[in-house]
């Protein structure tokens, strides 16, 4: 397979994250559909935290079996161990240092007594840390989900390298079922806050979130690397752990615990399915 098709089939893997962006222009949704679709994206999100866990559990799990199998050292899971632990914990607590960034830049700064001022007026319209909270959280959202995306394209890229081509076509069919899952759950929070977008600001978040997988796509098929494959899938991890945080706390204080629930499980469900078309296919 040439470049220009495997880094096609990125593409196609990749892009379908742009079928689930529109919803996030419903226009006033009632409160109790905004709970919901907060609850889906939740849902949607702890699917992934379990994918890319359980992807860079692998390789740490196999080094294991050797060292209980006598046919292998402890280097290796000492060193994917860390690769772990680090990855993980940069995700999740560059995301919080960040969001404290943005905060602090957010507030306005005095510029004299009395009436707000012009000047404080243009210095609170620039910048991502003007954005409402729900568009900030919905940019970390797609960033957690684009290294995700990295990690899904350097397996795509990787079969198309080895010439596992009926692999890739399968794994591209069942990454797109997951983009276009994953679309949605980045627009969620500006469905539930009844923040409706420009379609601008649409295009940038699927291109935060579903770009890194043509990026990835490229790189994999250059080489593969389970230790790169670890750091950049725990880095995932992290940061989406990092925004489940903050939809449950959205959630709990709406109220209607029930639709929380049942929108958790139809997110769940949704992640599961779309994940079976891949296993189906012997990936």
């Amino acid at each position: 397979m040439s470049e220009a098709q495997t880094l096609l089939l990125g593409f196609l893997a990749g892009a379908t994250i742009l079928l689930g962006l529109p919803l996030g222009r419903l226009r006033a949704p009632s409160p109790s559909l905004r709970q919901f679709l907060n609850a889906v994206a939740i849902g949607v999100l702890l699917f992934l935290l379990w994918d890319v866990l359980a992807s860079a559990w692998a390789p740490l799990d196999e080094a294991l079996g050797k060292v209980h199998g006598h046919t292998g050292g402890l280097g290796p899971v000492l060193g994917y161990a860390i690769l772990f632990l680090l990855g993980l914990l940069t995700g999740l607590m560059s995301l919080v240092g960040y969001e404290r960034w943005l905060s602090g830049r957010g507030r306005p700064r005095p510029h004299g007594p009395g009436a707000m001022s012009a000047a404080e007026l243009a210095a609170r319209r620039v910048g991502v840390a003007e954005w409402s909270p729900a568009r900030r959280l919905a940019l970390l959202i797609a960033v957690g989900i684009g290294l995700h995306n990295f990690g899904e394209g350097l397996a795509i890229g990787g079969s198309a390298a080895s010439g596992e081509i009926s692999l890739a076509t399968v794994l591209v069919i069942g990454f797109a079922l997951h983009n276009a899952t994953e679309g949605f759950g980045i627009v969620a929070p500006l469905a539930a806050a009844a923040d409706r977008p420009s379609w601008s600001f649409l295009l940038l978040m699927g291109l935060i979130g579903g770009g890194p997988t043509v990026l990835g796509t490229a790189v994999g098929r250059q080489f593969t690397s389970e230790a790169v494959s670890v750091v950049f899938l725990t880095l995932a991890a992290g940061s989406i752990l990092y925004v489940i945080v903050q939809l449950l706390g959205t959630a709990h204080r709406a109220g209607r615990r029930e639709l929380l629930y049942w929108g958790l499980l139809a997110g769940l469900a949704g992640g599961f399915l779309t994940d079976m078309v891949v296993t189906a296919g012997g990936a």
